[in-house]
């Protein structure tokens, strides 16, 4: 199993201004610092809770056919752009629609065959040869639940003010993410299945 970005997300769950509003910034000369900073906290926080924040394009790639129920990862899942496979001769075929259905109020969002229904029974090429695409992530910042916005910020404080990868002054620990992060983060996370 194998998953892929196809289409990064063209927003960011928290504004420049946000960000910048939480780190007491109120000029314009580090507003590229800051941007970087927020996709950084966003990957950081994706990674941690296996989440999309922001719609975005996946392709899992599967050597076989999985079996059903199918659980997406990413969620929330959106939607199915398609499933295609590679059969043994390396012809690519599209699976129709009228074989599965979605369920997107489960988290993670799930693919399951319609009644009497299943998968084509040719045969598949030896490796990746089944390619789900399917959109996932919040449909805009608005909706990203407020305690992953309020990590995410969390985080952008944290690259912001620690720009080496650990500090350690005369007699003081290494700095990590603040405690706070995991916390916020912890009823959020998704766990790998």
């Amino acid at each position: 199993m194998a998953i892929k970005l196809i289409s990064a997300a063209a927003t960011e769950p928290v504004s420049s201004v946000e960000a910048k509003l939480h780190l007491r910034v109120d000029h314009s000369s580090e507003d590229t610092l800051i941007a970087s900073k927020i996709t950084a906290a966003r990957i950081m926080v994706e990674n941690y809770t296996n989440r999309a924040l922001i719609t975005s394009t996946w392709e899992l790639r599967l050597d076989n056919w999985p079996s059903m129920p199918l659980k997406l990862p990413k969620p929330p899942l959106q939607s199915i752009v398609s499933i295609k496979y590679i059969d043994v001769d390396g012809d690519e075929h599209t699976v129709a629609s009228s074989v599965y259905d979605l369920d997107i109020a489960s988290e993670p969002g799930r693919i399951f065959f319609k009644p009497n229904q299943s998968w084509p029974s040719a045969n598949l090429y030896p490796f990746g040869a089944v390619r789900i695409q399917f959109v996932a992530g919040y449909a805009s910042a608005s909706v990203v639940p407020e305690n992953i916005r309020s990590a995410l910020l969390l985080g952008v404080g944290h690259l912001y003010e620690n720009r080496e990868q650990v500090i350690v002054a005369s007699g003081l620990a290494p700095v990590d993410l603040p405690m706070g992060f995991y916390a916020l983060l912890a009823s959020e996370k998704v766990w790998k299945f």
